[in-house]
């Protein structure tokens, strides 16, 4: 029955079907209300599928008489309560997916008698307290995912019977302590995912004998020490993400390190290695130095230094009180930024006089050239016009956010021009340009994976602006323009210039300078009101046109009909007429029948998210946390299907 639009719920009287029935599968038939208590007495039913419908309630116990239950497979539904213990009692089940509802509680502790399990899946969820010992000794267990729960406690050391699994998930839970070693022995093991964690102390080195790993992420977690220099071994490892621990040491250069990028390990500030992963070179072994040279640098040195510091500060001084310094000093501009300082006749250079051949684009206060600086690091030289108006204050506030921000889905500054004729900013070039460019060029056509994905990173980059600094910043033009894709289409959103940040205990702020028409939300654009719901707005009108390929601003929206009108009116049964046809022509030449429904379903969820965030209301908006959540479920769900 799958696929099938029957509506309508499961009748209790379905207990009364013969006990021949072998198989229930009604996926995607838009069933809802509970799952009737009668469903217990199949006892010869071998699978059960009602996946991704609109069931609602608990999970019955009742279900613990379906003794012969191989498969139960009732993902992405609204069921919710815990998951009853009657389970554990199918001993002949093999694969248990409940991942993406509303369940609570822990996993039951009797989870180890189940064990001819090979898949299960609960992520997604609000699970809490630990995880069972009794699950690590599931010894035909393939598959394990428990991410997007709430999961606390540590891993046990004795994990030992897993000898056969190939992809296990933890992220984006609770977990803390170390990362057991005894992974190590899992030689079956591709995918390992621990990210988004409290795991703390050292990688342990015998993840390096994971020879058949190709996936690993360790990031968002308190990991601290050296990479291990086994992982060179690793000769199957195409991903690698240890970003944002604090580890330290120099990163091998051997085996796959060979092909990964400085985006695999941001924000460890004391690692060390090759200057294209944009970490400080590693000291070299030298001689003690001399007494003399000690004494050079602990008194002399810092000596002159402080002569030349009250020197510059009278020289500066002297000259704002004759009215001559028209600029804040570079220092002051970019406090917190370690950068190299570059002349303005080296940015001539790099960029052949700003020649018009290297010119990638031009925006509201100025131009972005292409350059190659001395050392060969190809960067993109943003110059202000100064003589427009709002420039300097553009720049100004572009200073003050990149100053203080950091992330990988973030456009990083490598230095700064400034003097009293030019403001330049030297940034990350961005090898695959705008995400406008790849909608809108004949060209180029995004799959539906990589839309999600791109969406996925601006919404993290907007989860890290609004809530992980002290004073939340508000981007204000948050545009397909304004997101950049690099080598791999890991999308990076730039463009400070209209930028706002938020007091400390101050939620919203006022404005006269406005975004981009089409994208500014109503409170923007009539009375001046800044707050990060304005940027949920932007990135739900952005949603929006992402996967329809239609701007805002396009002839067919007028004031009666808008881009949110448009697609609100063919929800739920005619999202397909909205979607972008290029991306639809995609996806049929790679895909079944199953796998076009999976899609259909995939692509309602991202309009229904867009819709949800670009609510007229500021406060009915969606918060860009929750956003995060939904768009990891859809890409999880996406991967899953390319799997299948």
């Amino acid at each position: 029955m799958q696929n099938n639009p029957l509506g309508g719920i499961i009748p209790n009287s379905i207990g009364n079907l013969s006990n021949h029935v072998r198989n229930i599968v009604a996926f995607g038939c838009q069933l809802k209300g509970h799952i009737p208590s009668g469903i217990g007495s199949l006892k010869n039913l071998g699978t059960l599928e009602l996946g991704n419908n609109n069931l609602n309630g608990n999970i019955p116990s009742t279900i613990g008489g379906l003794e012969n239950l191989q498969r139960m497979n009732i993902f992405d539904n609204e069921l919710e309560g815990p998951i009853p213990e009657e389970l554990c009692g199918l001993r002949d089940l093999g694969e248990l997916s409940l991942y993406n509802n509303k369940l609570s509680g822990s996993i039951p502790h009797c989870i180890g008698n189940l064990n001819r399990l090979q898949r299960l899946f609960l992520s997604s969820n609000s699970l809490t307290s630990s995880i069972p010992t009794g699950l690590w000794s599931l010894g035909n267990l393939l598959f394990l995912n428990l991410s997007f729960n709430s999961l606390g406690g540590s891993l046990p050391s004795d994990m030992g019977t897993l000898t056969v699994i190939e992809d296990i998930d933890l992220s984006w839970n609770k977990l803390t302590g170390n990362i057991p070693g005894i992974l190590g022995t899992f030689e079956s093991l591709y995918s390992l995912n621990l990210s988004r964690n409290s795991f703390q102390e050292a990688i342990p080195e015998a993840l390096g004998k994971l020879r058949a790993l190709e996936f690993m992420d360790l990031s968002q977690n308190n990991l601290s020490g050296t990479i291990p220099k086994s992982f060179e071994g690793l000769s199957h490892l195409k991903y690698l993400n240890l970003s944002f621990n604090n580890l330290s040491g120099e990163i091998p250069n051997g085996g796959p390190f060979v092909n990964f990028t400085a985006q695999s390990f941001l924000e460890n500030k004391a690692l060390c290695g090759r200057s294209i992963l944009l970490v400080s070179p590693c000291p070299t072994n030298r001689t003690q130095e001399s007494k003399a040279k000690q004494v050079l640098l602990k008194y002399v040195l810092p000596g002159i230094a402080a002569v030349v510091v009250f020197g510059a500060l009278y020289y500066m001084l002297k000259n704002y009180r004759k009215g001559k310094l028209r600029i804040q000093n570079l220092v002051d501009l970019l406090p917190s930024i370690q950068h190299r300082m570059i002349s303005y006749l080296e940015l001539q250079r790099a960029t052949n006089s700003f020649c018009e051949t290297n010119l990638l684009g031009v925006g509201s206060f100025g131009s972005v050239y292409k350059g190659i600086l001395s050392d060969g690091t190809t960067v993109a030289v943003k110059v202000l016009n100064l003589r427009l108006d709002g420039a300097f204050k553009s720049f100004d506030a572009e200073c003050k956010v990149l100053a203080r921000v950091r992330h990988r889905n973030l456009i990083k500054v490598i230095s700064s021009c400034s003097n009293l004729d030019v403001r330049a900013l030297v940034l990350q070039y961005m090898s695959n340009s705008s995400l406008e460019k790849w909608l809108y060029s004949h060209n180029y056509c995004l799959n539906l994976f990589q839309r999600v994905s791109i969406m996925l990173d601006v919404a993290l980059a907007l989860e890290y602006l609004h809530h992980s600094q002290s004073e939340p910043v508000v981007h204000c033009d948050l545009k397909p323009s304004n997101v950049l894709l690099d080598d791999d289409m890991v999308a990076h959103v730039g463009d400070f210039g209209l930028a706002k940040i938020l007091v400390e205990n101050k939620v919203v702020t006022q404005t006269k300078t406005l975004g981009t028409l089409g994208y500014i939300a109503p409170e923007y654009g009539s009375e001046g009101r800044v707050s990060t719901k304005g940027d949920v707005y932007s990135y739900g009108i952005m949603l929006l046109e992402i996967f329809t390929r239609k701007k805002p601003t396009d002839e067919m929206f007028s004031e009666e009909l808008s881009l949110r009108q448009w697609v609100n009116a063919s929800l739920p049964e005619n999202v397909m007429e909205v979607v972008d046809g290029g991306l639809l022509s995609i996806e049929d030449g790679e895909a079944g029948g199953d796998v076009m429904a999976t899609q259909s379903n995939l692509l309602l969820a991202i309009m229904e998210l867009g819709l949800e965030c670009s609510r007229d209301l500021p406060e009915e908006r969606k918060g860009i946390k929750d956003v995060v959540v939904k768009l990891n479920k859809i890409k999880l769900q996406f991967l899953r299907r390319t799997r299948a």
